[in-house]
């Protein structure tokens, strides 16, 4: 009895230790495997032989609209991150300058002889004036708009000053050889006659200019057009960079 009792004792002891050999070289090639056939992750990405890197930003300069298309002078400049929309006329000898935004979308903008838009403004124009005059933007000859203003549906007439952060509102009208000082709101309809200094929220007359301060008018409007040559002689020979970045794309092979 007690021998056939020492006989399944030590059956039951090779079982289970090849049992468990059986199970650590089953684990041992599954890690083998894993180890083998899945590669570790690695931090580095690399990129793909078809992109390039391209330092640019794919803005539109000129948007037709429909049958509009914004029309500028040979020799105005306009810097390349400007956007020009719809109705937008640029003329001769004028400049807008970085991040404006001429949005002729519904109705006429025009930029006239040697004036200038200076950085971030925003120029639009309304359907209609509630005021019953031209609903379309004028800037005539001669005419400095300061930064960040906002012109909408007005008309300012030649050889004049708009100081910075200005807003003028539908139907406003700015005569000739007047100023107005920076950050000034001119309600819709609201007249500032000629050879006069206005400001103010909403603005108000403050005093008659003196004949020194108009004759130097036009003087800053020709300096900033001056300055603008000095600009254009850097100037893309194509109004946008994202073309030249197709072009040269094109002539690598690479699929636009």
């Amino acid at each position: 009895m007690a021998t056939s009792l020492a006989r399944i004792s030590r059956r039951s002891v090779t079982s289970a230790l090849s049992s468990n050999l059986i199970r650590r070289n089953f684990a041992a090639e599954a890690v083998a495997v894993a180890t083998t056939e899945t590669p570790k992750p690695t931090s580095e990405v690399t990129p793909s032989l078809d992109r390039v890197k391209w330092d640019y930003r794919g803005q539109r300069q000129i948007i037709p609209l429909g049958q509009w298309l914004p029309k500028v002078a040979v020799d105005a400049y306009v810097a390349p991150n400007v956007v020009l929309a719809g109705q937008v006329t640029v003329w001769d000898g004028s400049s807008v300058w970085n991040g404006a935004v001429l949005r002729g979308d519904l109705n006429k903008i025009t930029v006239g002889f040697c004036s200038n838009v200076q950085e971030r403004c925003v120029v639009h124009a309304a359907w209609s004036s509630p005021t019953g005059l031209p609903a379309m933007t004028l800037i005539d000859r001669y005419v400095t708009v300061g930064a960040y203003s906002l012109l909408r549906s007005c008309t300012i007439e030649p050889e004049c000053i708009i100081g910075q952060h200005s807003i003028l509102m539908e139907g406003s009208l700015v005569e000739t050889r007047s100023i107005l000082e920076a950050g000034s709101v001119v309600p819709p309809g609201r007249r500032i006659p000629s050879g006069e200094l206005w400001g103010g929220n909403p603005a108000r007359f403050i005093r008659t200019l003196t004949n020194e301060e108009t004759l130097e008018i036009p003087k800053l409007a020709v300096a900033i057009n001056h300055l603008s040559g000095d600009y254009f002689s850097e100037f893309l020979p194509y109004s946008t960079v994202y073309l030249e970045v197709e072009k040269f794309k094109k002539s690598l092979g690479i699929a636009v």
